[in-house]
């Protein structure tokens, strides 16, 4: 039996670059025709063009906070309809309305994403395999069926594989170990906590559980937890996704990073900014999907990552990612005025002498202070005086500027830390 859920995951790299490139125009122009949010983002860019990386930069990010803020403004508009019920639901954004879209799902916020009827709607099926899930096996799944879409996402991706699965949703952990003992499920899926509770809960009852594969998201996965399930007999994975994307990269039998899912590009860009940032760095998850009916394009995920360089010994081709590594929305409120990480982008890109540049806030209550460290490799009092200008400038809020060597910041993604302990 093969290791790979299709035989696409092993195609020559450049060979999938190109193939995604070329559909990218394609898929844009389709996307602008039946979604009017995407008609506003992608104004004025020539469609044909974007058949590359560097020209897919070119197209404006658009984040969380933005789509929520516009399904937020377009709530109030009562008029009737299919068209006007995909415009006032979901901002413009999905290109299917009532009927064609089966469930309707609420994230915090509340965020409204659909799930149309298309099989395996959310791409988890391919996780699944990876971690050694297979038809004709019973998933006991613990993920939540209320509100979000994870149980979802689990559920479709199961039935995509063939697997029959038991609704467990979270809580009533007597109940789920009473279920678990009577189903002899194989396989788990939901969080790392969860499971451990329930193992925990069965050991205090001298039971062992049956499960001996599982697929864990919406919470870390640090080795030390894998090691805790793998000495009771349970081999863990991780799979990384959301709720507005659906499947984005999964763990492999490799253990190096998370292997992209298919149909998707992504890139990491400075936060704050639409900047990609070069191979290792880490910054935020950007996301262009190539869902037909919930087409996002270049969308800000608001975590943190970076591009694993190289191929993964399990014998996936595609990229890889090192895995979440925090949130990019880092703004901060000094001296009653907000920080942002993209007025920092922007000093930075005012002075071409900046390799690196990073706020960092400390002090006690009511005495912030602002140091903007910069990477520079002269470090000439009228370059100090104009950067501190900058800063000025952008945040109306003075810093002292403070040269430090090239390379010498932490390739962490962040570009204000935020220093004060507020106990």
């Amino acid at each position: 039996m093969t290791i790979f859920y299709e035989a696409r995951e092993t195609i020559d790299p450049e060979q999938r670059e190109v193939n995604l490139f070329q559909r990218l125009p394609g898929v844009l122009e389709d996307a602008r025709a039946r979604s009017s949010a995407i008609a506003e983002q992608l104004a004025g860019i020539d469609l044909p063009t974007m058949d590359s990386r560097q020209a897919l930069a070119s197209i404006p990010v658009m984040r969380k906070q933005q789509l929520l803020a516009r399904q937020h403004a377009l709530r109030s508009d009562n008029t009737q309809g299919d068209a006007a019920e995909k415009q006032r639901v979901f901002g413009g954004f999905s290109t299917i309305g009532w009927g064609d879209v089966r469930r309707v799902f609420a994230s915090p916020g509340p965020i409204y994403e659909p799930e149309s009827h298309r099989p395996d709607y959310w791409g988890f099926a391919r996780a699944l395999y990876a971690a050694g899930f297979r038809k004709h096996e019973l998933i006991h799944n613990c993920f939540s069926y209320h509100f979000t879409p994870a149980g979802s996402m689990i559920e479709t991706g199961g039935h995509a594989l063939g697997c029959t699965v038991f609704p467990g949703g979270v809580g009533q952990t007597d109940q789920q170990v009473m279920a678990m003992m009577d189903l002899q499920p194989r396989y788990y899926a939901g969080t790392p906590s969860f499971l451990r509770i329930i193992v925990e809960k069965a050991a205090e009852q001298g039971l062992r559980l049956p499960v001996e594969r599982a697929l864990f998201s919406g919470e870390a996965f640090p080795p030390s937890l894998r090691d805790w399930f793998a000495e009771r007999g349970i081999t863990g994975y991780e799979a990384y996704g959301s709720a507005d994307l659906g499947l984005v990269a999964y763990e492999t039998s490799a253990r190096e990073g998370l292997v992209l899912a298919e149909d998707l590009i992504l890139e990491i860009v400075r936060p704050g900014t639409n900047d990609p940032v070069p191979v290792g760095q880490v910054g935020e998850i950007v996301v262009t999907t190539f869902n037909p009916d919930y087409p996002l394009i270049r969308f800000g995920t608001g975590d943190l990552s970076a591009i694993l360089p190289g191929l993964s010994p399990c014998g996936r081709t595609n990229m890889r990612i090192r895995g979440w590594m925090g949130r990019a929305d880092q703004t901060t409120k000094v001296r009653g005025l907000f920080v942002h990480p993209g007025q920092v982008a922007q000093v930075i890109k005012r002075h071409p002498e900046i390799h690196a540049g990073r706020l960092e806030v400390t002090g006690a209550t009511g005495q912030d202070t602002m140091v903007f460290k910069a990477e520079l490799t002269a470090a000439e009092p009228r370059v100090l005086a104009a950067i501190a200008e900058s800063v000025r400038d952008l945040t109306k809020l003075r810093a002292e500027v403070i040269p430090v060597d090239v390379g010498s910041l932490p390739n962490d993604g962040k570009v204000i830390d935020d220093q004060r302990s507020y106990e």
